[in-house]
């Protein structure tokens, strides 16, 4: 597999406390990696960073083996898509709503409609289009808002925990459609949770973060088989566990 995202001794600071230090992080080209860690653990941030939306302090971040400045990021940010645990939906129709990027990003207008209704479709939301978001239950909302990621056919998707607010049988039925669609689509994939129980649905690849860094990385069931009891240990050398 090639590295599609790479980040390189990066140090976010704010004020004088530190927030992240990854010496070296690869992500490859059609993986599907979990980052699991207790609340303050870097972990949105990581997300943050490696999809441009803010920028660390020291260090560089590469998107297929380019170095990411202030004049390319714009170029670089239009090929990924996030997801976060909001739904963040504009005051306007479900079917707008995903159309929306398309348009900003500037997909053919002819192509526009065939590649809301599939993905509508796709998340099963479709009857749902002429709808308004004020009117859409968590579980819809969350829906709509993968289908807008989705339809944008990102080289990088990044989850931000997007299930966490979600009941519980809603949250395993669109994590076990996610894990469908991740794997046929093959979409490079950066999710983000505190909810081990979730990564099975979509991957078994993991890494474990704490206080900032990268403390594991590996195959998800093995970390957790290894560790279970100490996953939110507030140690840099976290082990893997239950909560």
């Amino acid at each position: 597999m090639k590295c599609i995202l790479e980040a390189i001794d990066i140090i976010l600071k704010k004020g004088n406390r530190e927030i992240l230090n990854i010496g070296q992080f690869a992500l490859q080209e059609g993986e599907i990696l979990a980052v699991v860690g207790p609340n303050g653990a870097g972990k949105s941030t990581l997300l943050q960073v490696l999809a441009l939306l803010q920028q660390p302090t020291k260090g560089v971040v590469l998107f297929r083996q380019n170095i990411v400045n202030k004049k390319n990021a714009l170029g670089f940010r239009r090929r990924m898509a996030v997801v976060f645990q909001e739904s963040l939906l504009l005051n306007t129709t479900v079917f707008n709503n995903v159309a929306q990027g398309l348009r900003l990003r500037g997909f053919c207008r002819n192509e526009i409609p065939s590649r809301v209704n599939l993905w509508l479709d796709r998340l099963g939301v479709s009857h749902l289009a002429h709808r308004m978001p004020r009117f859409l239950s968590g579980g819809e909302a969350q829906r709509v808002n993968i289908a807008r990621a989705m339809a944008l056919n990102p080289e990088v998707l990044f989850l931000d925990e997007p299930f966490t607010a979600l009941d519980y049988p809603t949250r395993v039925s669109i994590l076990k459609e996610m894990g469908v669609i991740l794997k046929e689509s093959g979409t490079t994939t950066f999710f983000v949770t505190h909810d081990y129980t979730e990564i099975p649905y979509l991957t078994d690849n993991a890494i474990v973060m704490g206080e900032g860094q990268i403390s594991q990385r590996g195959k998800a069931s093995k970390l957790f088989r290894d560790g279970f009891e100490n996953i939110f240990c507030s140690s840099k050398k976290i082990k893997v566990g239950m909560v």
